[in-house]
């Protein structure tokens, strides 16, 4: 199965890439402009599926820019699912969990009515609807909270380095305590959906996160826990930021569907483990005779 992936070089199209190797086809955004129904159609051809990861993401920015937003994120996906569907090709369309408005106190499902808050959780609803409507052979995969090796370039890296390089130069750190959500290994994610298509799943949503949920505060503790970091902490209300754009309290997500087929993510705390190994950082829980201790990986 042939595979294009549009934003390839982005946080989890660039882990995507790398799952489906060979059979990969990668399109940055040199290469193809979603919001250009002709670039579209030029562009894709000869591959049996794609996977549009092409994303405005930019939270705030898209309150102040909502036509930039709403041009990515749902015409965008309106073009890649026309062609899709003109040339009987499968469509993937990555979504997030913005599309809720946390108002449910208990990890969203796949048939949770979605209600965005926000410019750009509605920009992504519209571009599911956009790629249901215009797409027959369809998933809608909705991951929340990314981190990857590659960082997102919209938001300049992702939340673990940005608290691995304040604590490196020992300022004060405040995370907000009031929002929920599920962390996610982009490196998980990109596997699961290689398996939601070679595996032929139905066409469908599908919530694509790491198991289990916490606060922004929490994976931070978490973070320095690994790492065994005394950083200066503290917890602030959401509220207290004035951020242009509304977040969800709670959108943590879990996947019924994906149980159902007999597929499981993995929790976030050995994602994130396994991330900073990964990356090269010292790691608390490293085991070596005797019990636990530091170790560096080169």
């Amino acid at each position: 199965m042939k595979v294009a992936i549009i934003g390839s070089t982005g946080q989890l199209g660039s882990d995507i890439l790398d799952v489906f190797g060979e059979k990969a086809l990668p399109l940055s955004h040199d290469e193809i402009e979603v919001k250009d129904i002709a670039s579209c159609r030029r562009v894709l051809k000869n591959v049996d599926a794609v996977i549009n990861c092409a994303a405005y993401v930019k939270v705030d920015d898209s309150e102040g820019h909502p036509e930039e937003a709403f041009m990515v994120n749902a015409v965008g996906a309106r073009n890649v699912a026309l062609v899709c569907n003109e040339n009987q090709m499968k469509n993937v369309y990555i979504s997030t969990d913005f599309v809720f408005d946390g108002n449910k106190k208990t990890p969203y499902q796949e048939d949770d009515p979605p209600n965005p808050i926000n410019i750009y959780g509605l920009s992504k609803y519209a571009g599911e609807i956009l790629t249901r409507n215009y797409c027959r052979s369809f998933y809608i995969i909705r991951s929340a909270s990314l981190f990857g090796r590659k960082g997102a370039r919209g938001k300049g890296g992702n939340f673990v380095e940005w608290m691995i390089k304040k604590a490196s130069n020992n300022e004060i750190i405040k995370v907000v305590d009031d929002i929920v959500m599920s962390p996610t290994y982009t490196r998980d994610a990109a596997k699961m959906i290689q398996n939601i298509m070679e595996r032929k799943l139905p066409y469908g949503i599908y919530h694509v996160t790491n198991q289990g949920c916490c606060s922004w505060l929490e994976f931070a503790k978490e973070i320095f826990e690994f790492l065994d970091i005394d950083a200066k902490l503290f917890p602030i209300k959401s509220d207290a930021l004035n951020r242009k754009a509304k977040r969800p309290k709670f959108s943590a997500l879990e996947s019924t569907k994906l149980t159902s087929f007999g597929l499981r993510m993995r929790n976030w705390e050995d994602a994130l483990e396994d991330y900073l190994i990964e990356k090269g950082y010292y790691i608390k829980t490293c085991h070596a005779e005797g019990g636990l201790d530091l170790c560096c990986l080169e």
